[in-house]
This record gives C-alpha cells, sequence and structure tokens, in this order.
C-alpha cells in the first residue's frame, strides 16, 4: 500500500483530516472522554462529544486543545492516534506525509507541541502550515501573486486576520475571540439575567439558531432549558435574538478592532488591493448571522463569505499537499 499524503486542521472544536485522493474522510469534534481515575481513554471525537455536560463523575469529557494550541499534549497526540486509526491512516507499510495547521503567532514551543502531536501518529514527515495562510489558499484565493489577499478566520478558539501576498502572510494579527468564547458569553449572559444555568451545548444551539451580531434584520426567539440558580430546580426561560446581540457585541467588535489593527500596519499600495478584493470570512464563526454586515459596516471594506467556511483549513491542506515540494523547497 503506498502511503498517502494528509491534511489536518487541528482546530479547537473540531479536526478535520483530508487524505490526498479522498477528499475530507473525517470532521469530528476535538473532544475525548476519559477514565477519571485512570486517564484510560473511553471515546474520542463525536462520541466524546455526546458525553459532554451528561457523563457521570467517573467519566471525564475533555477538550485537550484551547484558544487553538495544544492545552493537554497526551491527550492531544491520543486523540490524533485514534482519528487517524480510524481513517486507516497509517500502518507499518503506509507512513504518510502530514501537512497539520496552527494559528498564526503562536510561540515557537506551541508550535514544536503542534509538530510533536502529529509526529507522534507515525507519520513520515510533518509539516506545520499557518491556518489563515491555508485557509485563504482553501477559500480559493491566489495568494502567490504581488497583489493583497485579506482573510479573516473565526475558529473556535481564535479568530487568525491575515493580509497575504507573494504566496505567504505579510502581516497578521490572532486573538482568542472566536466561537468558543461567543458560547461563553450566551452563558454568562443568561446567568446573569435569567439566573438559569445553561450548558455549552444549549449556549452553542442558541448562537446557531438566533444568534446575531447585527441586529436590523433578526428578531427570533427560543425557548432554552437549565437549572434555576435560586431553587435549584430545572427550569425554562425564553431568549431573543436581541438578547443575544447584547450578549455578543462586546467580544464581535474585539474581532473588528483587532482587523482595524491590521488593516492599519498593512502597507498603504497592498491597502488599496483589499479595498477592490475585500475580506474573505473562513471558519464556523463566518455562519454568525451578521458577522458580516457588522464588519462592512464598521472597515467600510467588501466582505465575503468563502463558499464552504467551515472546510477551508482542510481544502487548503489539499491544495497545498498537491504542491508538497514547493513546501519542501520553502
Amino acid at each position: 500500500m503506498l502511503s498517502k499524503d494528509i491534511g489536518i486542521d487541528l482546530g479547537t472544536a473540531n479536526v478535520l483530516i483530508y487524505v490526498k485522493g479522498q477528499g475530507i474522510v473525517l470532521n469530528e469534534p476535538s473532544v475525548v472522554a476519559v477514565d477519571a481515575k485512570d486517564k484510560k481513554i473511553l471515546a474520542v471525537g463525536e462520541e466524546a462529544h455526546d458525553m459532554l455536560g451528561r457523563t457521570p463523575g467517573k467519566v471525564l469529557s475533555i477538550r485537550p486543545l484551547k484558544d487553538g494550541v495544544i492545552a493537554d499534549f497526551d491527550l492531544t497526540k491520543d486523540m490524533l492516534i485514534n482519528f487517524i486509526k480510524k481513517i486507516k491512516g497509517i500502518n507499518i507499510i503506509s507512513r504518510p506525509r502530514i501537512l497539520i495547521c496552527c494559528p498564526s503567532n503562536i510561540t515557537k514551543v506551541e508550535r514544536t507541541a503542534i509538530k510533536e502531536a502529529a509526529e507522534a501518529t507515525g507519520a513520515r514527515k510533518v509539516y506545520v502550515e499557518e491556518e489563515p495562510k491555508v485557509a485563504a489558499i482553501g477559500a480559493g484565493l491566489d495568494i502567490s501573486k504581488p497583489t493583497a489577499s485579506m482573510v479573516i478566520d473565526i475558529g473556535g478558539g481564535t479568530t487568525d486576520i491575515a493580509v497575504l501576498s507573494l504566496g505567504d502572510i505579510v502581516t497578521s494579527k490572532s486573538i482568542k475571540v472566536a466561537g468558543d468564547l461567543f458560547n461563553q458569553d450566551i452563558i454568562n449572559y443568561v446567568k446573569d439575567k435569567y439566573k438559569l444555568l445553561i450548558g455549552e451545548r444549549t449556549a452553542e444551539d442558541v448562537k446557531i439558531k438566533i444568534g446575531t451580531v447585527y441586529l436590523e434584520d433578526k428578531k427570533e426567539k427560543m425557548n432554552i432549558r437549565g437549572r434555576d440558580l435560586t431553587t435549584g430546580l430545572p427550569n425554562e426561560v425564553t431568549i431573543t435574538s436581541k438578547e443575544i446581540y447584547e450578549a455578543l457585541k462586546e467580544s464581535s467588535f474585539k474581532i473588528v478592532a483587532a482587523t482595524k489593527d491590521v488593516l492599519e500596519d498593512t502597507l498603504p499600495e497592498l491597502s488599496a488591493d483589499i479595498i477592490t478584493s475585500g475580506i474573505v470570512l473562513t471558519g464556523g464563526g463566518a455562519l454568525l448571522h451578521g458577522i458580516d454586515k457588522l464588519l462592512y459596516n464598521e472597515l467600510k471594506v467588501p466582505i465575503v463569505i468563502a463558499n464552504s467556511p467551515l472546510t477551508c483549513v482542510a481544502e487548503g491542506t489539499s491544495i497545498m499537499l498537491d504542491n508538497i515540494k514547493l513546501i519542501d523547497k520553502n
């Protein structure tokens, strides 16, 4: 069996794996369920995610990545090994090359940890590339030209903002404001206003169904259930899009502020290109209602949501793996 190169989008919320010649073969949550006593792994991915907030005391559901980087090296390594075994990506005969993605502006130590976690799966060689660069390629941008392209990749743990030209990142910024913080904002809002404690999965559901960062054309409501902090009993309240807008307002404007910082650090000639070509949004956060309109109103620059924002990084790895000789040369 010949080895098949593998691309991995190692996200805080989800792991996507691309296999050359097969496409995206795995898309599962970055969650590991372990025995609290001996730390033995009980489940990974979708099965472990289903246990979040529902496990007995002897079972822990853990997300081994935080803010786009490895918080628990051993669990991240074991999670990757399990995922690659699941797709039958590595065996004694087949030891593929792996291209794995990381946030921009991480430390050398964090970058090394990501590389070592991938190497522990048995790969023949590991390449590490920055997510906004790979996301831009996956979104269909030609970053090889001397003109500027700009991407905002809103993931689970981080938002990566980058201006690219001549095949590389010219200026960038990574902030720890993304999907996970949006969920926490909703949890905190409901807790403060209604004295109701809800879980992460409920907050995620609210964000997807009625969440918005641009209020004008979103007026919906839904019932949510949780534990009443006053009585300790189960309770239900009705929450509206307007309330979720208020919950997410501060965090969403941090993304606006970070984007302005990157634009201010961009060379005038490249800034002129961005006014023409616009900014492309990738990552799961690109699907948050109104994020494109908010950015356009605040930046006065055209905003385009990628055709498949959730898979841009994984699709970008496929293009880079097709040109692996260029990566080797670099």
